[in-house]
């Protein structure tokens, strides 16, 4: 039995919890507003609002439900755009209605939700936030400036916000019912336990899964770990710091401490995905898909991050360069999960960068992916690791190349050498994203870009991309 609410309903069902919520939402509730467009969480149309009770409020994300298999639904609040429908348009809604920001109208439903997502959320309420919000909805009728200008109203409308009382504040302003203030004592009733549930195919947040194995997932046996306690949180202790297997590519992104470690480190999440997909995805799902081009598997390589394997008790620990064997073959037993992932906080000489190419700046996958990390000792390079994405059967770490620049002073000569290095350890082939040479060129120049981003003062554009100049 899984128990939720959807809008103002409870909800029990004993329907496969493999079932995706697009299909329980359209299907079993009649609720038509969210939209089948690409079922591979790319469009937006099926966006819905999730809310899990978290110290006595409710916190709201955006997540595309026709990923979200109904079992990662259970003890939370699932807001359809019925659910926040009233006798009046709301100000989210009329925005948008008086900036001409809907002309098909099939994307507008996913919009509206992302953006009310954002007026629900206790991100700082600016123009940059709200935009953000967005990153996840495609729109191929409005050009997107008439859905910028409503954002920017909706930002001017929310100054008045207090942060402390965000659903109050809302539900006396009309930007929801007011059945919202009681959701917290209604989910505090509900377990957030999966009963019966028998463990075969273990599921994060499923952005992987479901667009692979859509039809097979809804009646598979499934053990749901999105929300396992003991699978989540982003801790340090001592000189390490420690990520469980659940944290979600935004657990990872909103994260004060590692912020710190990673000054640019929302920069770089934003390359990744869009903001339902990074409030989904997990970081172990990332690994164990072993997609060649995994842009979180590429970060956490640059890091020469371990992993912690557990199998019914029994423990190990690898390093994830170790991880990998050949294209989706991993060093892990059939009934091993990824329990932590852990690296060592760097020195204070240290640097990272992380670096992507694809189609489209965001919402994309990688044509080609690159991280590197590099601790100086003086003028020379006393530690690196590196990787690259896209250019071998599975994410390659740069071994040799690594070896290579350690010990080495950061110069033209020393990086232009280790390019030849890296050719010889990757081995591209030509697919939909591009031709295998096009791919070398790809990493040797995300490898050097790496450089001219950390060493702006060491080397220069021109000697490092040999650009002849007139």
């Amino acid at each position: 039995m899984i128990e939720f609410i959807l809008n103002n309903k409870s909800i029990k069902t004993n329907l496969p919890p493999g079932m995706v919520m697009l299909d329980f939402i359209r299907y079993e509730q009649n609720l038509k507003g969210t939209k089948i467009g690409c079922r591979e969480g790319d469009c937006g149309a099926c966006t819905v609002l999730v809310g899990e009770l978290k110290d006595g409020k409710v916190k709201y994300q955006s997540m595309t439900s026709c990923l979200m298999p109904i079992g990662n639904a259970q003890g939370k609040h699932i807001v359809s755009v019925e659910g926040i429908n009233m006798q009046d348009l709301n100000p989210v809604q009329k925005a948008i209605v008086e900036e001409g920001g809907t002309q098909c109208g099939f994307c507008t439903v996913g919009f509206v939700m992302s953006l009310v997502g954002f007026c629900m959320s206790e991100k700082d309420s600016n123009y940059e936030n709200a935009i953000a919000a967005m990153d996840g909805n495609i729109c191929r009728c409005t050009g997107y400036k008439s859905l910028e200008r409503a954002a920017g109203h909706i930002v001017e409308q929310l100054k008045g916000r207090d942060k402390n009382q965000i659903i109050p504040w809302l539900e006396q302003q009309q930007y929801i019912p007011n059945y919202f203030s009681k959701i917290p004592e209604r989910l505090g009733s509900i377990s957030k336990s999966k009963n019966g549930m028998i463990k075969k195919i273990n599921v994060g947040g499923g952005t992987d899964l479901y667009v692979q194995k859509h039809d097979s997932m809804i009646h598979a046996d499934i053990e749901f770990v999105f929300d396992n306690s003991a699978l989540k949180g982003i801790k340090r202790e001592g000189n390490t710091i420690y990520l469980g297997a659940s944290a979600t590519v935004e657990d990872i992104r909103s994260n004060d401490m590692m912020n710190q470690l990673f000054p640019r480190l929302r920069k770089h999440l934003k390359l990744i995905s869009s903001t339902p997909i990074r409030n989904m995805a997990t970081l172990a799902g990332n690994f164990v898909n072993a997609s060649p081009i995994g842009d979180m598997t590429i970060f956490f390589l640059a890091l020469n991050a371990g992993l912690t394997l557990n199998n019914n008790g029994v423990k190990r620990n690898i390093q994830l360069k170790d991880f990998y064997k050949g294209y989706k073959t991993l060093d892990k037993a059939p009934d091993e999960i990824i329990e932590t992932i852990y690296f060592d906080v760097p020195g204070k000489n240290w640097y990272f960068n992380f670096e992507k190419v694809c189609k489209r700046t965001h919402l994309d996958i990688a044509s080609a992916n690159s991280a590197i990390s590099i601790e100086l000792e003086g003028s020379k390079i006393k530690s690196m690791n590196a990787a690259t994405g896209g250019v071998f059967a599975f994410p390659r770490y740069l071994q040799k190349t690594c070896e290579y620049l350690t010990g080495k002073e950061i110069s033209v000569a020393n990086i232009l050498a280790a390019t030849e290095i890296l050719q010889i350890e990757i081995a591209p082939i030509s697919d939909a994203r591009g031709a295998a040479e096009y791919k070398r060129l790809l990493a040797r120049q995300l490898f050097l870009a790496h450089f001219l981003e950390l060493f702006p003062d060491k080397v220069n554009a021109e000697e490092l991309f040999q650009i002849e100049t007139v």
